[in-house]
């Protein structure tokens, strides 16, 4: 029992270390990353004030596509994060991505073709955590705390193998590929 205590304190201990390793890192003005005392990450309630870097149309990355309606995918990003990208070309530590998963609608008012955006599906972010490692985490539909996400997970092996800019898909932000380029931080992938 007192080992347990003990793994308990220490995990608490590395969790506090992380979460003020945190503060601090981005400019203020910035959504504070917090995280509870079970490593869960707080939802960031104001993503949709941050920088918008792309939205996404019936994207997939399985050759089984669903065939159904497609989703909008848009893509945040926390606003100091952004300012150091177009400084440096890279992602300082304490960046959060937010990828907002919407269905899409294409009967409604007065539209007559094509589709716009409907109800929100999921949102799931990515971390760049102190050790400059990713982290993801998947909140679905609900504001509560998400824990993350196990790194057997595929989207840590598919970021690490296509991610244009420290693992991250640039490639997709067209405003971004330029400066990546020019900072020679773009590495072209498949």
């Amino acid at each position: 029992m007192a080992k347990r205590k003990w793994l308990v304190v220490i995990g608490l201990v590395s969790l506090l270390a992380f979460s003020a390793s945190m503060a601090g890192r981005l400019p203020e003005g910035d959504e504070a990353l917090r995280f509870t005392a079970h490593g869960e990450m707080v939802f960031p309630e104001h993503y949709r004030e941050w920088v918008w870097l792309t939205a996404g149309l019936g994207m997939s990355y399985s050759a089984t596509a669903d065939s159904g309606a497609p989703n909008f995918d848009n893509v945040f990003v926390s606003p100091a994060a952004y300012r150091t990208f177009m400084a440096t070309g890279t992602w300082p530590i304490g960046t959060v991505f937010v990828l907002e998963i919407r269905g899409s609608e294409q009967k409604g008012s007065i539209n007559l073709a094509g589709h716009y955006q409907g109800e929100l599906l999921a949102v799931e972010t990515h971390v760049k955590k102190p050790d400059g490692q990713w982290a993801f985490y998947g909140f679905g539909k609900a504001s509560k705390p998400a824990p993350v996400i196990g790194h057997d997970a595929s989207c840590y092996s598919c970021h690490e193998q296509h991610g244009t800019v420290d693992t991250t898909f640039v490639q997709f932000y067209p405003t971004l590929q330029r400066v990546a380029r020019e900072k020679n931080t773009y590495h072209e992938k498949n």
